[in-house]
């Protein structure tokens, strides 16, 4: 696509692809400056869409995980038509998730050959199976047919995220937080499953001990995953340690790891959100891979034992051991949080943008 236009794209429905789809934008705009970028995607997505300065526009689509939604998808197909889109990219791999383009009609339909969708999609490529990344495929529906598809992702296409400096200070007051105390972030969970979760008493071990260093803890995460919180503030019992699950809307906790020294997460979503904001991450990996969905920032460090039976993408180990996770250290956590604390390992601040 050149000459600028506007283009529609079909996002997906996960907190870390989401954020990974900005590596798809930064590559377009970085073809063609003048291209505008429009991105159907659920509800709970627009705060991560509006921090990406490559989306001039999200729009809402509030169709549950999985359903249809036929007569939805319709009407805003319909509505999309007087946008006069040139080209719709689809990046989830259902028929449905191509149904808004065609009734919009899009006259460039792209995406990979998934169910169902031959007419739905007109451009219809196929997955390449040594793209061993999410993100790099991503990326491939925006490069020309025909083209290599990139097998390394190069540092300008990682995802950065915008951050509000006054929605933060509104959240340092909100939570007492003081402005260049040390802070670190935890995020004990993974909407996939148990079998992506380091235990959480050996979150509570880490909060207790960063809290006996005089540091602030922040507990982050859905409200599903609050009794996790609570579960890890009663571990460390101290008022350092505050549970935030369920308490703060997406675009504050963006704001919250943009200001931390450095987060520990599971593979999960918010790992992916702390490392578009420049924050060190400490990723945890049980039953996926780091090769296949990689923190991208040169901020991370990474855990992931490799065992044999690793990684079986399982939501929960088949084997009922968890030895993936469980062999892994509070030590060894406690190791690469306390080198950035102590300035042994300094997080690089770059891509931060703030709004004052």
């Amino acid at each position: 696509m050149s000459g600028g236009g506007k283009l529609l794209v079909v996002g997906p429905s996960w907190v870390g692809d989401m954020v990974m789809a900005q590596a798809l934008y930064r590559l377009l705009l970085q073809r063609d400056p003048q291209t505008e970028i429009h991105v159907v995607a659920p509800p709970w997505s627009l705060p991560v869409l509006a921090r990406m300065p490559e989306v001039t526009r999200g729009i809402e689509l509030a169709v549950g995980h999985g359903a249809l939604g036929l007569g939805r998808r319709y009407s805003l197909g319909v509505e999309l038509r007087a946008q006069c889109y040139t080209r719709a990219i689809v990046l989830p791999r259902s028929a449905k998730a191509a149904l808004v383009p065609w009734f919009a009609r899009i006259p460039e339909r792209t995406g990979f050959r998934g169910e169902w969708r031959y007419g739905l999609l007109n451009d219809v490529r196929s997955l390449d199976p040594h793209l061993d990344q999410t993100v790099k495929r991503f990326v491939a529906l925006g490069q020309p047919r025909g083209e290599a598809a990139l097998q390394s992702m190069p540092a300008e296409l990682y995802p950065r995220l915008a951050v509000s400096g006054d929605n933060l200070e509104r959240l340092r007051s909100d939570y007492a937080l003081q402005a260049g105390a040390p802070m670190v972030a935890l995020m004990p969970g993974a909407e996939y499953g148990s079998a992506k979760r380091w235990p959480t008493a050996r979150f509570g071990a880490v909060a207790a001990r960063l809290a006996s260093m005089a540091i602030d803890v922040l507990v982050l995460g859905s409200a599903k995953e609050r009794p996790l919180g609570e579960e890890i503030a009663a571990a460390a019992s101290s008022a350092r340690v505050r549970n935030l699950c369920g308490r703060t809307s997406l675009a504050d906790v963006i704001d919250l790891l943009a200001s931390a020294d450095v987060a520990v997460s599971n593979d999960s979503g918010l790992m992916h959100v702390a490392a578009a904001t420049g924050t060190r991450v400490v990723a945890i990996y049980g039953s996926s891979s780091p090769e296949f969905t990689p923190p991208l920032t040169a901020a991370a460090e990474v855990l992931y034992l490799k065992l044999d039976c690793s990684p079986c993408f399982a939501r929960e180990c088949p084997l009922g051991h968890l030895r993936c996770l469980q062999e892994i250290s509070v030590a060894a956590v406690l190791e690469r949080v306390e080198a950035v604390v102590d300035g042994r390992h300094p997080t690089p601040r770059v891509g931060k943008r703030a709004d004052g």
